[in-house]
C-alpha cells in the first residue's frame, strides 16, 4: 500500500452523518460472521445477501470521506458464497477498526 501520511483518525464531524454513520457500523458489525486479520488490516465476512453489498458500499462511502488513510476492497465469492470486505491501511489501521466496530 502506498504510504500517503494520512492521520490514522475520523474527519466526520456534522452530528447527522455521525449518527448515520453509527447507526450503519453497529449493523454491519452485528451482521459480520468472521473477522480474519490481515497484515494491515482486517477482512470481515457478511452472508450473501444482496442487501449486504448496498449496505457495505453505504459504508464504504461514508467511511472514506471520513477515514481517508483506508484502503476498501470488496469481495463477492463466486456461487453466492459470501461477501467480504477488508479494510486495510498504515500503521495504527488496526486498532483503529477495533475501536470501530467494538461492542
Amino acid at each position: 500500500m502506498e504510504n500517503l501520511n494520512l492521520p490514522v483518525a475520523c474527519r466526520l464531524t456534522g452530528p447527522e452523518l455521525q449518527e448515520r454513520r453509527t447507526r450503519l457500523i453497529n449493523k454491519v458489525r452485528i451482521a459480520m460472521t468472521e473477522v480474519k486479520e490481515l497484515e494491515q488490516g482486517y477482512a470481515y465476512r457478511f452472508p450473501p445477501e444482496e442487501i449486504w453489498i448496498m449496505d457495505l458500499a453505504n459504508l464504504i462511502t461514508l467511511e472514506s470521506q471520513c477515514c481517508p488513510f483506508l484502503q476498501f476492497d470488496l469481495r463477492l465469492e463466486p456461487g453466492q458464497g459470501p461477501i467480504w470486505l477488508e479494510l486495510t491501511g498504515p500503521a495504527g489501521t488496526k486498532d483503529f477498526l477495533n475501536s470501530l466496530f467494538a461492542e
